[in-house]
């Protein structure tokens, strides 16, 4: 009898593959994605709307799992690309969420722990002129940019997630970075991703 071998170390495409005879099996792509996606779209488009589009990424992952390419073993490429074809039907609230947030004050802390309130409310400074910039970048260039820095994938899965050219994400993530750099004066807080 073989041993059946523990989700994670099963490639995704093996439980993707698995979940065309037993649907409950994807769930474990569920379970290893969920809170990655919700997070990335939370960012994109405020709380009120992760919920529903994390969700719908998922609902969407499943119908579409019949078709997946099983040469592709992480899932996480194409996950990102249904989120941010999502983002997309929705990029007007995300262009006036950023432009409502750049023009939010920064909120006054209470807290007794200096460092963390200093922390804040540096960040909340920075948010600003940073919701301002990227409600000017063109949308392309905004996906690209937000999929490296937010949601944390290199320029090659960007591209397989938004069916590019590794050419056209190198591209878009210049003319990106230099809009913002141009609006922040030189500063560019969005280099969390894999490419520096």
């Amino acid at each position: 009898m073989t041993r059946a071998l523990p989700d994670q170390e099963v490639t995704d495409a093996a439980i993707i593959e698995q979940s065309w005879q037993d649907p409950e099996r994807f769930a474990a792509v569920f379970d290893r994605y969920y809170f990655q996606i919700h997070g990335f779209a939370a960012q994109r488009l405020g709380p009120s709307l992760a919920d529903d589009v994390a969700a719908e990424t998922f609902l969407v992952a499943f119908d579409r799992r019949g078709r997946y390419d099983l040469s592709r073993e992480d899932a996480r490429p194409w996950l990102y690309g249904i989120v941010t074809n999502l983002i997309a039907r929705h990029h007007r609230a995300e262009a006036r969420r950023y432009r409502a947030l750049s023009r939010t004050p920064p909120t006054q802390a209470d807290d007794g722990h200096a460092d963390q309130v200093a922390g804040r409310v540096d960040a909340q400074v920075q948010r600003v002129p940073l919701m301002a910039a990227l409600a000017k970048i063109p949308r392309s260039h905004r996906e690209v940019l937000l999929l490296i820095a937010w949601g944390g994938l290199s320029s090659e899965e960007a591209a397989e997630a938004l069916g590019l050219t590794g050419a056209a994400v190198r591209t878009r993530l210049h003319r990106a970075r230099k809009t913002l750099r141009a609006s922040l004066n030189g500063a560019e807080p969005t280099t969390a991703g894999k490419d520096g």
